[in-house]
């Protein structure tokens, strides 16, 4: 399962609903894209030390995807879809579809504009 920032954040933060759905989960996989965006919030985050240490430990076992070539094939079809059906999304979470799609992977998230997407099952908790 890919998990979203909003997740990430959740699940950072001990949410236990968020908690509950990423324990069952094998292998969770990070877009390099949340890793950035999260990297991004905690930034200026008064606890910033607190989540660069638990997220340097969380990347030791899960895997980061990263965007290639492949990915591209992705991003293009979903753009495309969108932009016909009229259903835009923010960039960064069409990269992150198209790494759910590649990948064949459900993504763990409170954005319900992945819905849209063809081919990604969107999981909430």
């Amino acid at each position: 399962m890919i998990l979203d920032t909003n997740a990430l954040s959740a699940f950072a933060d001990g949410e236990p609903q968020a908690v509950k759905r990423v324990e069952v989960v094998r292998l969770i996989s990070l877009p390099v894209i949340v890793v950035g965006e999260f990297r991004f919030g905690i930034a200026g985050s008064r606890h910033r030390t607190k989540y660069e240490r638990w997220l340097s430990d969380l990347l030791r076992s899960v895997r980061v995807l990263e965007i290639v070539e492949e990915t591209t094939l992705h991003y293009a079809e979903i753009r495309a879809e969108l932009k016909g059906a009229g259903t835009p999304l923010p960039a960064n979470d069409v990269w992150i579809g198209a790494l759910c799609r590649q990948h064949a992977l459900a993504i763990l998230s409170r954005d319900g504009h992945f819905d849209s997407v063809r081919g990604v099952e969107r999981v909430d908790w």
